[in-house]
């Protein structure tokens, strides 16, 4: 469909199905302006040319803190805000993506390597991908793409994740005829962040943002993760899903994070295993009076938190798939008392003055609603669970401490990176 085609057909109100799917707490109208935005962008730039529509969404982690890196488990789920793009299939080598509010990147992906790169850059993502991609059997070429995304920057929402599963998406539709599968678009996402990008970080992002819906993952072998999909309408019991943005600054906290996975191998090193989920937890715990005097306490009490939460993950697992509600909710609680006491972080000790997890955690629970700290910590975002009728009231207890739009109210979207006709939305 040629772009302006397209322009035509949402105004018609011909994508309308399609967009209520995506969105379906959604102003229609809204959604559409987005897209007709986009469309009319791309065009100015790049022409009248034959386009497709892509969506990846955001995601949010509903329990296995700090597990993933340590080959253990986790529950996650898309979330209903995504990465748009719009994109052509392009003769020659040449990728060009130019997203809302950032330079375009031109990138040349005949040869991809690591070393010529800039780390940290769009275009390291891009290069990386197809990257995965040659190297795996599979075929990348030219396109040209124009982005637009409500998943923001350092919402703890997964907005590098999304964009490089976009990439991958693009290149499996234009180049692989659509067929490559979630769990391969969400590795090809990990390897461009890890070997291109220069972060080192898991799958579960990547995975949750390729796959749509909840998603129960098994890291026990990490390059082939187990998966499970599960249905999860959090609204046919009466909740919805607040994530609340505390506005930390996240400067200087890479030695915070760092310090979670290392202290946690630190421990299965001592006890000759490479992860915590290679070693028995009975060994551990018989152990702790030894190690405790070599890695220190909070080490000692990060690795408990991990026996648990492993344990956690499952048991939520279970609680969903039987409709125990309540259960699932005491066992987020539970996930939460975790990360706080054991975990330790929701706030960083270099700054012990700025706690504003710990403070969205007091506030929530002060309210009588369901919290835990939601993703990496110690600066960022909390998850809450607040009962629908009360959630405009919760809205407005949050925001006059944490400031305006900084509670936002998520569904649990089923897809994941799809294509997005008239008729359908291809996953």
């Amino acid at each position: 469909m040629r772009i302006n085609e397209l322009i035509t057909s949402i105004n018609n109100g011909d994508y309308d199905i399609s967009i209520k799917k995506l969105y379906p707490n959604k102003d229609i109208i809204d959604r559409r302006e987005r897209i007709i935005k986009l469309a009319n962008d791309f065009c100015e730039l790049y022409g009248d040319m034959d386009v497709t529509l892509f969506s990846v969404p955001g995601r949010t982690e509903l329990s296995g803190n700090h597990t993933d890196h340590n080959n253990g488990r986790v529950l996650a789920a898309s979330v209903d805000i995504d990465i748009i793009a719009i994109a052509s299939k392009v003769e020659g080598n040449t990728v060009r993506i130019k997203s809302v509010g950032y330079r375009e990147d031109a990138v040349d992906i005949s040869c991809p390597s690591p070393e010529n790169v800039r780390k940290g850059s769009s275009s390291a993502i891009i290069s990386g991908i197809a990257d995965y991609f040659n190297k795996h059997g599979y075929v990348s070429g030219g396109f040209y793409a124009y982005t637009t995304s409500d998943v923001m920057t350092g919402s703890g929402l997964s907005s590098s994740a999304a964009f490089e599963v976009m990439c991958a998406r693009i290149f499996s539709e234009f180049y692989n005829e659509g067929k490559i599968s979630a769990m391969e678009l969400a590795k090809a996402g990990k390897h461009a962040e890890n070997e291109f990008f220069g972060k080192p970080c898991g799958l579960m992002d990547q995975a949750a943002c390729a796959s749509g819906g909840c998603l129960w993952m098994d890291f026990e072998n990490n390059t082939d993760p187990q998966t499970e999909k599960i249905d999860f309408d959090l609204a046919k019991y009466g909740y919805s899903l607040c994530i609340v943005n505390t506005g930390g600054n996240h400067a200087d906290l890479t030695e915070d994070y760092a310090a979670v996975p290392s202290e946690m191998r630190s421990i299965a090193a001592l006890m000759g295993k490479t992860v915590l989920r290679c070693c028995d937890e009975a060994d551990f715990m018989g152990r702790i009076s030894y190690l405790r005097t070599l890695v220190g306490d909070r080490a000692i009490m990060r690795a408990m938190h991990y026996f648990a939460e492993n344990k956690r993950v499952d048991a939520q697992k279970d609680a969903l798939l039987n409709g125990k509600i309540d259960e699932y909710l005491n066992l987020v609680t539970a996930s939460g008392n975790s990360s706080f006491k054991f975990l330790q972080n929701v706030f960083t000790t270099h700054n012990v003055s700025e706690q504003g997890i710990s403070l969205a955690l007091a506030i929530t629970e002060h309210f009588g609603a369901v919290c835990r700290v939601h993703g990496g910590g110690f600066a960022g975002t909390v998850q809450a669970y607040i009962p629908t009728e009360k959630v405009a009231d919760y809205k407005k207890t949050v925001e006059a401490v944490f400031g305006e739009n900084a509670c936002n109210v998520y569904t649990i979207r089923p897809y994941g990176a799809a294509v997005v006709t008239k008729e359908e939305i291809i996953g």
